[in-house]
C-alpha cells in the first residue's frame, strides 16, 4: 500500500546549510521537485550573512571561501562574484605587529635575519637547546615545533587565555603542528582560489534554492509525522544523534 502513495516531492532535504543547498540546487537543476526544510529562521547555516547598513555581516563569524579545485570554484562562481580578499592576520606582541602565520616577515623582525636558512638555523638551535625528546605537555610540544622564542612571544599567553590553564597543564594533542613558512608571504591560506563573495553568502543560497520549495522554522525531527509520505527520498544533513534520538 505504501508504494501506491502519491508523494508531492521527489526529494525532501533536511537542513538549508551549505551541503543541503548544494544538493537542492543540483537536484532541482535536473528537474526534480525538491522541498527543503530548515529549523532556523534563515538559510545558509553558519555561512549565513545579513546586510546591516550596507555591510554584509557574517552572523556566525567570518567565512573565507577557498579551494584548489577549479571545478568547485567554477560551480560556486555561477551564483556570485568573489572579491580579492586575502586573509593576512596580524599578531600584537609588546606593542609590535607581526605577521601570521609565522613566515619570513615574522622571523626577520623577531630574529633580525633576512634569509630562510638563517631563520631555520635560529629555530633549529632553539629546538635543540630547549626541546625534549618526548614532550608531555603543550609547552614542550610547542618548543619542539617552533623553538622557545616563538612559543613565548606568540603561543604561550594566547593559548593560556584561550584554555584558561597553563600550557604545562595542557595536553600535547592540542598542537600537532605549527605552520612555519620560510617565505615572505603573509597569505594565511595556500589555496589557488580564495575570497569572500560580493553581496554575502546568503545571496548564493537564495539562488541555489530558487527552484525549490523552502520551509523555515520547522524542525524535521519533532515533526516527522507531517513529512512521513511527502517525498520519495530524504536527504538528512542535521545532527545524526538527533535523527536517531
Amino acid at each position: 500500500m505504501a508504494n501506491n502513495i502519491k508523494r508531492t516531492y521527489d526529494f525532501l532535504i533536511v537542513g538549508a546549510g551549505l551541503f543541503g543547498c548544494v544538493c537542492a540546487e543540483r537536484l532541482s537543476a535536473k528537474g526534480y521537485n525538491v522541498l527543503v526544510v530548515e529549523k532556523k529562521n534563515h538559510i545558509g547555516g553558519t555561512c549565513y550573512t545579513e546586510n546591516v547598513d550596507s555591510i554584509n555581516v557574517h552572523k556566525y563569524g567570518a567565512h573565507i571561501f577557498r579551494t584548489n579545485d577549479k571545478e568547485i570554484f567554477s560551480y560556486i562562481s555561477q551564483f556570485c562574484e568573489f572579491n580579492n580578499f586575502v586573509n593576512s592576520p596580524i599578531a600584537i606582541c609588546k606593542g609590535q605587529a607581526y605577521n601570521l602565520p609565522f613566515n619570513m616577515n615574522t622571523f626577520s623582525k623577531v630574529f633580525n635575519v633576512i634569509f630562510p636558512y638563517q631563520a631555520k638555523k635560529v629555530i633549529d638551535e632553539e629546538i635543540k637547546k630547549f626541546g625534549c625528546e618526548s614532550p608531555t605537555n603543550l609547552k614542550e610540544q610547542a618548543i619542539n615545533l617552533a623553538g622557545k622564542t616563538i612559543y613565548e612571544m606568540f603561543i604561550k599567553e594566547y593559548t593560556e587565555k584561550q584554555w584558561g590553564r597553563a600550557c604545562e597543564e595542557l595536553p600535547v594533542d592540542i598542537i600537532r603542528r605549527i605552520p612555519l613558512r620560510f617565505t615572505y608571504d603573509n597569505n594565511y591560506y595556500n589555496a589557488r582560489y580564495q575570497g569572500i563573495p560580493i553581496g554575502g553568502y546568503t545571496a548564493i543560497f537564495e539562488k541555489m534554492l530558487s527552484k525549490c520549495k523552502l520551509i523555515l522554522n520547522k524542525d524535521f525531527n519533532t515533526n516527522r509525522d507531517s513529512f512521513a509520505n511527502i517525498s520519495e527520498h530524504i536527504i538528512y544533513t542535521g545532527p545524526i544523534d538527533e535523527y536517531f534520538d
